[in-house]
């Protein structure tokens, strides 16, 4: 059987369709989980939010939990779980726990979005992929692809310069426009303080001599951590630039996640930086990248705009600092995009305009140009629509015509990603064995 050249994975952020209630949202990220395990999709990842009334996913380790004991071989995970949200202890003890119950099966994806000594919030492009949102796109954001290398006409509002590279869209950066007021509350409500999220390096180090058991406290105690010691969770760290968090995994020899979905305009110095910085490990012989994307697909390309309706109003209305609102149909769309003024229209551009949104056909084509220009190892794909059964067709259209595209010659790249990965369990491997030899 041919195999498409990398692997498409899962990002869920279990958005709550207007009309919904965010029950309804959990148990449909159950129902979806199974259906990509069904159709083959490698990973399924949670993403970690607060305070969004349109999203669901707000404790990427219980929902993994519940997900993982809902399948029976797809890898779960997060994308990502947000350091200075928890002590590197608890993250550590939530995901061994999880690994320990399914193991062989643990992704913990890692995030650095914290408060600087001045109180600010975190520069801009730092934030993890689940951060600010994915999902579909509205028909009015929509146009087609421009040739490749040619510009983007700029909309009002817009500033910098637009390009297709290669066929994919990159936008110009974008300042970063959040209610002050509004990250000050939910920091407060997490237990938040400056520089919290200077310590992200030492952090992370701490997470993973956790798990491999060769943490010593600054006294030199040995500290044992149960039950995370020994299990075979596979750690990557994700960001959205050229900053601390692609620096820290290439130096540490980790997997690294890019966020197009979020971050398009940081993408290819995101990934740059990593592979520059890359340093082999016991973990990881050479970089390995997952790129995440937002995807709607419909039976045709008029089908999936009409089903992307709703992402445009719903990515203005967490830029704007009231939270996600619940993922409104498409007449909601309609309705709220009435009103706009052409400033609302370009505050969210960056993202309609990289959503990769049509027909299995047109969709494909658009992933394969972004996994060339990027050389992804896999894509990481986020879908949210108003309706249920429309997320889970878009993903099911996705994974038939993936594999379809695919010639025999290219079952060598997917066993390339495999053996990649593999070094990532056999180091899991030995500290299992370090933790059997001391006990």
């Amino acid at each position: 059987m041919p195999h498409p050249p990398v692997p498409l994975s899962v990002l869920d952020l279990s958005p709550v369709s207007s009309g919904s209630t965010p029950a309804d949202a959990l148990r449909r990220t159950l129902d979806l989980a199974q259906a990509a395990e069904r159709a083959g999709y490698r990973r399924y990842w949670l993403a970690e939010h607060h305070l969004n009334p349109g999203v669901a996913g707000a404790s990427p380790a219980v929902v993994a939990a519940l997900v993982a004991q809902a399948t029976t071989a797809i890898r779960v995970g997060s994308a990502a779980v947000i350091l200075g949200n928890y002590s590197p202890l608890q993250v550590a003890e939530q995901w061994g726990t999880i690994a320990a119950l399914h193991p062989g099966r643990v992704d913990l994806g890692i995030g650095r979005s914290g408060i600087g000594r001045s109180g600010g919030a975190g520069r801009p492009g730092s934030a993890a992929p689940g951060q600010a949102g994915g999902g579909g796109l509205a028909p009015a954001e929509q146009s087609p692809p421009a040739p490749a290398g040619a510009p983007v006409s700029p909309a009002p509002g817009d500033t910098g310069r637009w390009q297709v590279v290669d066929g994919v869209v990159i936008p110009p950066v974008r300042p970063t426009a959040y209610d002050p007021a509004r990250l000050a509350l939910q920091a407060r409500l997490l237990g938040r303080a400056p520089g919290d999220g200077d310590g992200f390096g030492a952090d992370v180090r701490d997470i993973l001599a956790f798990f491999t058991g060769t943490y010593r406290a600054p006294e030199g105690r040995p500290v044992t951590v149960t039950p995370a010691e020994g299990t075979d969770v596979q750690l990557w760290v994700h960001g959205s630039s050229a900053g601390p968090s692609a620096q820290l995994a290439g130096e540490l020899g980790l997997p690294y996640g890019a966020n197009y979905h979020v971050a398009p305009a940081t993408l290819l110095e995101s990934v740059a930086a990593y592979r520059a910085a890359f340093t082999p490990s016991a973990k990881l012989a050479e970089p390995y990248v997952i790129v995440s994307v937002d995807v709607v697909v419909g039976v045709d390309d008029e089908s999936a705009r009409a089903l992307a309706a709703g992402y445009g109003p719903w990515v203005q209305s967490i830029r704007s600092g009231q939270g996600a609102i619940p993922y409104p149909d498409a007449h909601e769309a309609r309705t709220i995009q009435a009103a706009w003024a052409p400033e609302d229209h370009a505050a969210v551009r960056d993202r309609t305009e990289t959503q990769i949104v049509g027909s299995p056909q047109t969709v494909v084509t658009r992933l394969a140009a972004l996994q060339r220009l990027t050389g992804a190892d896999e894509l990481l794909v986020t879908t949210a629509t108003h309706r249920h059964e429309d997320r889970v067709r878009s993903y099911e259209l996705l994974a038939e015509a993936w594999s379809a595209q695919a010639t025999p010659d290219t079952a060598h790249v997917e066993r390339r990603h495999a053996d990649a990965l593999d070094a990532v369990a056999t180091a899991a491997t030995t500290g299992l064995l370090r933790a059997a030899a001391r006990s």
